[in-house]
Parts: structure tokens; C-alpha cells; sequence
């Protein structure tokens, strides 16, 4: 087995919970699999990866701590038909066939079995989504001084139509576009264009009113549980977890957060009284969790925020966290997330798309 698409998956597992992520993020795979001695051992997805983050584990733990009892691989008597059904039935991106001295033979992909278009059938949510798109994209300028930042070009399209699209695999179809600078020019681009998906209700604010203030525009309009994103950032990950875990908790917001490894290039140092010297960590690595911008509320929130005010999403929280109420945190990987609001990853994302 000479493949490196198929040599890639591999992960040993000893290693840690934030290597693995790393490693899916190289890849660009969200499965890996698990190998004990050099045999195959079980498979890891991120949906294991944000259980254990959740559960509060340390991402400097070993994966094989965090593994599910039972996972679905292909052994070498199983006919093409049959793996495909399991693979269709999974939604895996690929199933392992393994023989009976636990070595991985062979990997069958989803690509390889189903036509292009034949993508993955999510779950359909049909939630309200609101898009924080009236920010002035001080970040990109000069560019964003004549184009609004939601509809500077990624690909064959805008930024918020990447963003709307993503919420339209999922049955999400109703927006609500909550704008201030550029807004005639935001909504002239959508009435010149047709064939979409969507169903847009404008929000204009009069003056700046921060990440939430806007929110309050929508009282009475919106009665169920409902996605808040910014309008430069983009997440690749399952929705519909996202959503489950929110209603599992019982959260009255959900912050989607990517989990960010950093390396300090030098030793640092932890004092205790007087000075002395408790603890020195020779360039170490810390892991943080990044608001993303991406989150889920409860409608009743809405009447919590002050009219005509400027009112940041952050202060909601703050609110939320002061009352000792529930404010989840659903984890992905980095690589998950693309904050196009910088010259630096706009430029990556146009190089990706080329």
C-alpha cells in the first residue's frame, strides 16, 4: 500500500489530541485512523475530538483515551457494493479495509464511489440565520473604501454568499442581513441577481450598534433558536452538531470557537512570593479556544438587549456569564476556520480558490 492519499490518515495513538487536529487540518479530512503497534486500532473523527474538548479534556492527552468502543471499518470479504452502502448510510468520508492480522489493505474513498455533485446529504435545520454584515472592513482596506466587505470575490462569488451557501445545505434558507455602511450597494448586488437560494430580510441601522444591537430589530420577528455569524468569517464544520449539542446543553448561546495551538519562542517563566521562581517552561506550546464569530441564541434573548444602543454580542455574553446562566462553547479546528477579514487570509482564500 504505496498510496500517500491513503498513508496520510495514519496516526499513531500515543499522540496528542492537538496533533491530531493539526493533522486533519493538513489534510483537509475530518477521520483518521488509529494504529497500536503498527496495526490498525480504531478510528478517530472530530466529532471524538470536540466530545472529549467539551468534556474538558486536555489536548495534550493521547487519542487512543478518547476513542469510541465501536466503529465501522470493511473487512477484505465485504463486496464494493456493500462497503458503499455502509459508507452512504455513515456519511464516512472513507472506511478502512482491514484483514484479519489488523493491517489496513486498503482505504475506500467517498470521492472515488459517488458522483462529484453527489455530496453528503447534511441535516436539514431550517433555523433563521442573521449576518452582521453592515462593519465597515477597516481590516481590508483600501479595497473595502469601495467595496462593502460582504461582497468582496471569493471564487465565482462574495464573501456572504459563501457564508448564505453553506447555511442552504442545511435547509437554512431565511437571512436576515442586519446592515449600516454600504447598504444600498449590499442590497442593489442582490436584486441584480437571481437564482439563489435565499430569502432576505434587510435590518438598516441608522448608526453603528456594535456586533448585537441590531438583534433587537428582530423582536417578535424571530420565535426559534437561530444563528448569528459575522459576515468575513467562514466555517467548515457540521452544522447540525453544532445545533445539537446547543440543545443537548441547554444553552442560551452557543460560541463556536477554533482551537489554536501556539508556540512561544522562548522559555518563560512562572514566579510565586517575593519573586522566586515557581516553574520554567523552555518554549512552550499553549492552546487557546478563538471566538470565531459564529454562534447559536435563543430568541427570548433578543428582549434582554436595550433599544437603539450600541451593544456588542460580547456584552451579551457578559451578561449571560454574570447570571450564572448557560453560555456553551462547541469547539473546532483551526483549520475549520477562515477569518477573511484580514489581507492575509483573503489573499489565501483567493489563492485557494484559484
Amino acid at each position: 500500500m504505496n498510496n500517500d492519499r491513503i498513508k496520510e490518515l495514519f496516526i499513531d495513538g500515543k499522540v496528542a489530541i492537538i496533533a491530531a487536529l493539526q493533522q486533519m487540518d493538513s489534510i483537509k479530512r475530518k477521520l483518521l485512523i488509529v494504529t497500536k503497534e503498527g496495526k490498525y486500532y480504531s478510528l478517530l473523527s472530530i466529532g471524538d475530538i470536540q466530545r472529549a474538548i467539551i468534556a474538558n479534556i486536555s489536548t495534550a492527552t493521547s487519542v487512543e483515551h478518547i476513542l469510541r468502543h465501536e466503529v465501522k471499518v470493511a473487512s477484505v470479504t465485504d463486496d464494493k457494493e456493500e462497503i458503499k452502502k455502509n459508507i452512504k448510510e455513515r456519511r464516512n468520508e472513507y472506511m478502512p479495509i482491514v484483514n484479519t492480522s489488523g493491517e489496513v489493505v486498503d482505504v475506500v474513498f467517498w470521492e472515488d464511489l459517488f458522483m462529484k455533485d453527489e455530496r453528503k446529504t447534511p441535516k436539514v435545520l431550517n433555523m433563521p440565520v442573521v449576518i452582521m454584515a453592515g462593519g465597515q472592513g477597516t481590516r481590508l482596506r483600501p479595497l473595502t473604501n469601495v467595496f462593502p466587505k460582504p461582497l468582496l470575490p471569493i471564487g465565482g462569488q462574495t464573501i456572504v454568499e459563501d457564508i448564505m451557501d453553506n447555511f442552504v445545505e442545511y435547509g437554512c434558507h431565511k437571512f436576515f442581513l442586519s446592515l449600516n455602511y454600504k447598504a444600498a450597494f449590499i442590497k442593489l448586488y442582490f436584486e441584480s441577481i437571481s437564482g439563489n437560494d435565499y430569502q432576505i430580510e434587510y435590518l438598516e441601522e441608522t448608526k453603528p450598534l456594535g456586533t448585537a444591537g441590531s438583534l433587537r430589530l428582530l423582536k417578535d420577528k424571530i420565535t426559534n433558536t437561530f444563528f448569528v455569524s459575522n459576515c468575513d468569517i467562514i466555517v467548515d464544520d457540521d452544522y447540525a452538531e453544532i445545533v445539537k449539542y446547543h440543545h443537548e446543553n441547554k444553552n442560551e448561546i452557543t460560541m463556536v470557537a477554533a482551537v489554536k495551538k501556539i508556540s512561544i519562542p522562548y522559555g518563560t517563566l512562572e514566579t510565586k512570593k517575593d519573586g522566586l521562581l515557581a516553574l520554567l517552561q523552555e518554549k512552550p506550546d499553549v492552546t487557546f479556544k478563538i471566538n470565531t464569530g459564529f454562534y447559536i441564541l435563543e430568541p427570548h434573548l433578543l428582549n434582554e438587549i436595550p433599544d437603539n444602543e450600541f451593544y456588542d454580542i460580547t456584552f451579551l455574553i457578559e451578561k449571560l456569564l454574570d447570571e450564572n446562566r448557560k453560555v456553551g462553547v462547541f469547539p473546532i479546528s483551526e483549520g475549520s476556520w477562515i477569518d477573511v477579514g484580514t489581507w492575509e487570509e483573503y489573499l489565501k482564500i483567493i489563492r485557494d480558490f484559484n
